[in-house]
């Protein structure tokens, strides 16, 4: 048995509060992948609106943006993640790699298996 470990940051710095978890890093994820913020939302199933104000809100509440966007025409829009923002995911996703492995050395001692039929919920 392995514990799931999800866990959320919430940041504060002179006002400006920064909320992060896997919603956002996923969505920040997918945007690197597609290179839209709407392709982006379709992939994770969700409204082009919701995953632009998520975007705006992550990069008004960095030091520095972690999304830059270019608007539409013959050329076309999209949206990338900046070296700040791929950095800013890589460091996510390290903290998150080192909280599971400690939450996995320091339950171990105390999880013992569980049938499959103990894990399904009801």
């Amino acid at each position: 048995m392995r514990p799931d470990v999800r866990f959320h940051i919430l940041a504060t710095k002179g006002g400006a509060a920064l909320a992060i978890g896997p919603g956002k890093m996923a969505l920040l994820e997918a945007i690197a992948a597609t290179g839209s913020i709407s392709a982006a939302a379709r992939s994770l199933g969700m409204s082009y609106r919701r995953a632009w104000l998520l975007v705006d809100e992550t990069n008004r509440c960095l030091a520095q943006p972690a999304v830059t966007t270019a608007t539409g025409g013959e050329g076309g829009g999209g949206a990338a993640l900046t070296g700040f923002g791929a950095a800013f995911v890589a460091t996510y996703r390290a903290i998150e790699r080192d909280a599971r492995a400690s939450v996995d050395a320091k339950l171990a001692p105390f999880l013992g298996r569980v049938s499959p039929r103990a894990t399904r919920r009801r």
